[in-house]
């Protein structure tokens, strides 16, 4: 409204004063001396107004809307200072948790080969455990098979002898005396094939 005001009076300054813009009174009119009183008047009056304008309208608007941007850019700013604070004490959180989670995973692997180690080793105290009695069982075996070798070889010699006296000879001898030479035979040489 006052700026409206303050237009039309310039306005209505310039327009309806046909003397200051005649021709008739030659020259410039604003020179003329006659006219500085009126021109100082509404110079004064004119700047007057624009001054009241200015500082009681516009200037005041113009200064909170300034001291508005400054507040919000200084809230923005303690935003972003938090967020920045808040990203950086995240960033430190999650490098702890990954601290954590490789420190616990290397513990879990630590223990969980400890435990196959172990496992393993019991396996393998069992697996020698039931080696060594299978060797024992087979070592016996193997001695009774010894100390029971030469009869079975006396008594297969006995028998492929009279076999093949028989078929030599063609009649059948007696098996006592084809015994009695086997086990003679087996007496000398009997030590050295099966360490008696």
């Amino acid at each position: 409204m006052i700026k409206k005001i303050f237009f039309q009076s310039i306005f209505f300054n310039f327009f309806l004063f046909k003397k200051v813009f005649s021709a008739e009174s030659g020259g410039m009119p604003q020179l003329n001396p006659e006219f500085w009183i009126s021109q100082i008047f509404w110079l004064t009056l004119t700047f007057g107004i624009l001054y009241v304008v200015l500082s009681k309208l516009i200037l005041p608007k113009i200064s909170a809307n300034l001291e508005l941007r400054k507040s919000l850019i200084q809230e923005n700013i303690e935003a972003a200072e938090k967020q920045r604070e808040s990203s950086e004490a995240k960033l430190k959180e999650y490098d702890d948790i990954i601290i954590k989670s490789k420190l616990k995973a290397k513990n879990i692997f630590k223990d969980a080969r400890e435990k196959i180690i172990k496992d393993i080793n019991s396996k393998k105290e069992t697996l020698d455990n039931q080696i060594a009695e299978e060797i024992k069982k087979a070592e016996s075996e193997i001695e009774v098979l010894k100390k029971s070798a030469p009869e079975k070889i006396n008594k297969i010699a006995i028998e492929t002898s009279s076999e093949l006296i028989k078929k030599l000879i063609g009649a059948e001898v007696n098996n006592s005396s084809i015994s009695a030479i086997v086990d003679d035979l087996s007496k000398r040489n009997g030590g050295k094939y099966y360490d008696n």
